[in-house]
């Protein structure tokens, strides 16, 4: 992507950071060489060493971000900054900088609302095999749940959209952030895209802030509740279900015996399985009634993201004005020059 393409446009790239001293500064550098045009953000998430100062120095614009977590700072983020464009990428050097122009090009070509990055080499993460193999389980889960959109929901590489990065809710306090980014889209069905590139390794001295089972941990609690909140039909199904199967288990002795002695002797066992029969309907009834409020907020999320207006350059790509431009007939606008 040469300048031109993207002269007049505002692009913000987002960096939150946690005790990223030794790299954060080599980050920077390499965006402003590869968008020279955009404004360099790092979110400083309570650092406790020289994060902020070699960012600043840099030539980043360097922001604090008291909430721990890194969804708490993209929340944050997303709501501060104002932008046609907005690209993320971590502060530990492991995303390549140059790839950020191939990134905003797909954006921009394709109309996405979002452009994930995916990772070339997953494995090379401080040589952590738990990484990559995480990584594989829950791309997997994903697909099973939520459909086919995504090969990579854990990269935190990606630019977005204007609308997307304002309708995102962004309820996740930390890691498992990018999963309700993808989610986010593949409910809304949003138009997204990937690009593949290879995945670097830490700069020597730095440590990986992921724990393999915590963190892993997290994010599959975090699509089960993405489930229950997005699928709720499906959620409760599967539980009712299972209620439903322990119901046959336990009443299909009694049965038997009733149906060759005429007589039940085991009362307790009776009992329990109509009580799981009686749980099973009622877990299914919460199910329907849950997937048409489910549906609903859905279609309120749709409605809130066409409220806000595309920004993705169309005024310098294609030679229009924005809608409340042409309105208003500001300068430059056929309204103004009408009226001139």
């Amino acid at each position: 992507m040469v300048e031109a393409d993207v002269r007049g446009m505002s692009i913000a790239v987002l960096l939150p950071c946690y005790n990223e001293e030794k790299s954060i500064a080599g980050v920077v550098t390499g965006f402003r060489a590869a968008l020279p045009g955009a404004r360099i953000y790092v979110y400083d998430n309570n650092s406790s060493d020289d994060t902020s100062g070699e960012a600043a120095r840099a030539g980043a614009v360097v922001i604090p971000s008291r909430r721990q977590g890194k969804g708490n700072v993209v929340r944050q983020m997303f709501a501060d900054i104002e932008a046609d464009v907005y690209l993320m990428a971590d502060g530990d050097g492991t995303y390549d900088p140059s790839a950020a122009p191939d990134l905003i090009r797909k954006l921009l070509e394709d109309r996405c609302d979002m452009v994930v990055g995916t990772r070339r080499n997953v494995r090379q993460d401080a040589g952590r095999n738990g990484h990559a193999f995480g990584n594989r389980l829950f791309n997997r889960v994903y697909r099973t749940l939520f459909g086919n959109d995504f090969s990579d929901i854990l990269s935190g590489y990606r630019a977005f959209s204007r609308r997307y990065a304002k309708s995102f809710p962004a309820s996740s306090p930390g890691f498992e952030i990018e999963t309700e980014m993808s989610v986010h889209a593949s409910m809304l069905r949003l138009p997204v895209s990937e690009i593949e590139f290879d995945y670097g390794r830490r700069a020597e001295g730095s440590v990986s802030k992921l724990s393999t089972f915590r963190d892993g941990w997290r994010i599959m609690r975090m699509m089960g509740l993405l489930m229950k909140e997005t699928k709720p039909f499906a959620f409760f199904g599967m539980i009712s279900l299972a209620l439903f199967a322990a119901c046959v288990a336990f009443a299909v002795p009694v049965l038997a015996e009733y149906l060759d002695t005429g007589l039940v002797t085991r009362y307790p066992t009776w009992i329990f399985s109509m009580t799981l029969l009686l749980a099973a309907m009622m877990t299914f009834i919460a199910g329907v009634i849950l997937d048409s409020l489910a549906r609903a907020r859905i279609e309120q999320k749709r409605i809130h993201y066409l409220s806000i207006p595309a920004a993705r350059g169309e005024r310098v790509q294609l030679g229009t004005e924005p809608l409340q431009e042409r309105r208003s007939g500001r300068p430059g606008s056929p309204a103004y020059r009408e009226r001139a």
